[in-house]
């Protein structure tokens, strides 16, 4: 089979080395990777958002699957787009991902449909926000730009002031451009974060191993919000108990709601809950494998990706049994010094084989390219070390040991992963 991977993250890197394990996948290309993917699958230079492109190069290299793992294509209908060429792809159509694309209507769903969540209220006007955040008289409160915000979108406001300001920057400022014409103010909701991923097929949904995230820029949980800065699987707080309540009032209800509402959801489902004293509460949906979340979650799994993804697609994933590796999962993530505001890019990064690895761990690349038979820094994350053992103490411990090999200048990285509540 010839796979084509859209995208350039360490999340697609993620994906690339688990569909290479499939004895199914002949040829794998992928639009447009990275310098560290380039050393496992054939680049193509087209833009994620490109559709056109996109699907004339799936048609003429005869591309039997295509996966589309970022958010802005699956919102702008990169899998309808290859759908109605008759090419196969993995992921939610355009009306489905909006359960990412839009943080308004993901809220207003779980209202509807009684998921549990966060109290919350929409404005479009920031004069009405800034008067109910000073009536409510609550902090911390939460205000999030509607739309995409490449995960960085959401400010937890600890006094009025500081929500006042977030409500400026978002709708008047435009930090997020468009993406901040509608905001969400949400209760502050307190207890330990969970991810958990799930692939469905719009009917059955089968989560993966549990994961728990790693935001802020610096240890302690301090600094800004990040894309994350590293993961560990599984999560300690999911139980297996935790696991059931879940199954019964969240991932099952969201995808049952998603149908009722005709917008089926087919690809992978990304539950960003908190466990609260009044049990688990949905704080985010993403409509694909989150990052650094698919670091630790993909090399844990057992079963052929490809054949999940089949399954997917055909709608019968709840034929085909999905076994994952016991264990735990630890990936740290490398940043450039500076991020998430402002970092230089074309740093020599040292310590890296010519497949862009180090011994005892693998080494998932975000943002580098590769030149002359050298890696360099081409963005904010640049690499995710992920080492898998039999319990998360030696994964960390293997995690961090790698770290210590590879050098960039000013190179940035949590020291607490797996470490915090």
């Amino acid at each position: 089979m010839k796979i084509l991977m859209i995208g350039s993250g360490g999340r697609e890197h993620a994906l690339i080395k688990k569909l290479l394990e499939s004895p199914k996948c002949t040829k794998l290309y992928c639009a447009p990777g990275n310098g560290g993917i380039s050393r496992d699958a054939e680049l193509v230079n087209i833009g994620v958002m490109d559709k056109e492109n996109m699907v004339k190069f799936a048609k003429e290299n005869n591309i039997d699957l295509v996966f589309v793992a970022p958010d802005d294509p699956l919102a702008d209908g990169m899998v309808d787009a290859m759908q109605a060429e008759g090419i196969r792809a993995f992921g939610p159509n355009a009306n489905a991902a909006i359960i990412e694309a839009s943080k308004v209507f993901s809220k207003n769903l779980m209202k509807k449909y009684n998921i549990p969540t966060a109290k919350y209220e929409v404005f479009n006007d920031p004069n009405k926000a800034i008067e109910y955040v000073k009536a409510e008289n609550t902090t911390p409160v939460v205000v999030k730009a509607d739309g995409l915000a490449l995960g960085k979108g959401v400010i937890i406001a600890q006094t009025i002031d500081e929500a006042v300001e977030a409500i400026k920057e978002i709708m008047e400022d435009k930090k997020f451009g468009d993406s901040g014409n509608n905001i969400v103010i949400e209760e502050f909701l307190t207890g330990p974060e969970v991810s958990v991923l799930a692939f469905t097929d719009g009917k059955c949904v089968k989560p993966m191993v549990s994961s728990k995230d790693h935001k802020r820029a610096f240890d302690n949980d301090e600094g800004l919000n990040t894309g994350g800065m590293g993961t560990i699987s599984p999560n300690p707080y999911y139980t297996d108990e935790i696991a059931d309540v879940c199954m019964e009032t969240i991932f099952k209800p969201t995808i049952e709601a998603m149908n009722k509402e005709g917008r089926p959801f087919k690809g992978c489902l990304y539950f960003g809950l908190m466990i609260t004293p009044n049990g688990p509460k949905v704080i985010e949906y993403n409509a694909r494998f989150g990052d650094p979340e698919a670091q630790v979650v993909l090399p844990r799994l057992k079963t052929d990706l490809v054949d999940i993804c089949e399954a997917v697609i055909d709608e019968t994933l709840s034929d085909l049994d999905i076994e994952w590796y016991d264990g735990a999962a630890a990936c740290v993530v490398m940043a450039s010094g500076g991020y998430p505001v402002k970092y230089n890019k074309g740093l020599e990064i040292t310590g890296l084989d010519d497949k862009g690895q180090v011994d005892d761990a693998i080494v998932y690349h975000a943002g580098t390219k590769y030149e002359n038979g050298k890696f360099y820094t081409n963005g904010g994350r640049v690499l995710g070390i992920t080492a898998v053992a039999p319990t998360l103490d030696e994964a960390l411990k293997k995690a961090y040991s790698a770290v210590d090999k590879i050098n960039f200048d000013g190179a940035h990285y949590r020291h607490d992963i797996g470490k915090t509540k």
